[in-house]
């Protein structure tokens, strides 16, 4: 939270704590929620992600959450998640490493993706920071991913939203 503090008087980024999904998730983001519900394809399956976020400082900042029924299939649609991310990320350089998250599930393990900033593919320049997380629900796993594309106008605001997730 001290990140928050720092950068919570920028006119820019106008931190606020904002529940995702059905509230197991709290996200720190540095403008006005906006929320949609959209179909995304993994491989053979399509699966419906709940979507908060919003754009502030030249950035895109976002949560997306799914339900799974076990461990299993979380861990499956994380890795096809992974997978189409990097995929339209090719031509970047991307480096992938553990992540840590507190009451993250172990298992799907908690993994972050920082693409630097170039010219992708699809024609969007700018970095790509990205962590995908799980957590053990009653009757299933929950799993999200948090988004910041673009280039934000102060450094701290990428570290700002990702040390502000907070499972509850």
């Amino acid at each position: 939270m001290l990140g928050a503090a720092l950068t919570g008087c920028s006119p820019t980024f106008n931190w606020r704590e904002v529940p995702v999904a059905d509230a197991s998730l709290i996200a720190l983001l540095p403008c006005k929620a906006d929320r949609a519900t959209r179909a995304l394809p993994l491989g053979e399956v399509s699966i419906t992600v709940d979507m908060t976020g919003c754009e502030a400082g030249g950035a895109t900042f976002a949560v997306a959450h799914a339900s799974a029924a076990d461990a299993a299939q979380a861990d499956g649609w994380m890795q096809a998640w992974r997978a189409a991310t990097k995929e339209r990320l090719a031509g970047q350089a991307v480096v992938e490493a553990e992540a840590t998250l507190p009451r993250a599930a172990r298992a799907p393990a908690p993994t972050r993706l920082d693409a630097q900033a170039g010219q992708a593919p699809s024609g969007a320049a700018g970095q790509t920071h990205v962590i995908w997380f799980a957590q053990q629900r009653a009757g299933g796993v929950s799993i999200y991913q948090a988004t910041v594309l673009g280039n934000p106008s102060e450094q701290e605001a990428v570290k700002t939203f990702f040390e502000g997730l907070r499972l509850q």
